[in-house]
């Protein structure tokens, strides 16, 4: 019996309209064998709630680099708590200044990470965090 792969939806939530980040950890992502859905630019938190509601996902990936973290990141947490999606963990890669990260991990952010990380690191993490192994150090 082969074993479910790891379903992640990668989302720019917002206007910013940089996405090449998101491209790579995707890639990264596909490459290690994981199920990827990428919803594209500008989707607001109603559409990646939903999106992640119709792929049965079991991460969602948000980037995010125009600075609105602290206002998309917790309607997105609201909104899977609403459909019932408590175990979906949620990553952020972005610009998010050091003094957001606590309050992001404190609403329930799984991991979030900046600049050059490597995508090896956050292949890791995800792995681990659906295995259920503990939560890595921001």
């Amino acid at each position: 019996m082969t074993e479910r792969k790891i379903r992640v939806l990668i989302a720019k939530p917002g206007l910013d309209g940089h996405d090449r980040g998101a491209k790579v950890v995707a890639r990264a992502l596909r490459d290690a064998g994981m199920e990827v859905i990428y919803t594209g630019l500008r989707q607001t938190p109603e559409m990646i709630a939903e999106a992640a509601l119709q792929e049965d996902v079991d991460v969602v990936g948000l980037s995010i680099l125009s600075g609105a973290h602290m206002a998309l990141v917790p309607r997105v947490m609201e909104l899977l708590r609403e459909n019932g999606q408590e175990h979906v963990r949620v990553f952020i890669g972005g610009i998010i200044p050091d003094e957001d990260v606590p309050r992001l991990l404190e609403m329930g952010v799984y991991a979030v990470y900046g600049p050059g990380t490597l995508t090896d690191d956050i292949v890791e993490d995800i792995r681990k965090a659906i295995l259920g192994a503990e939560a890595p150090a921001a």
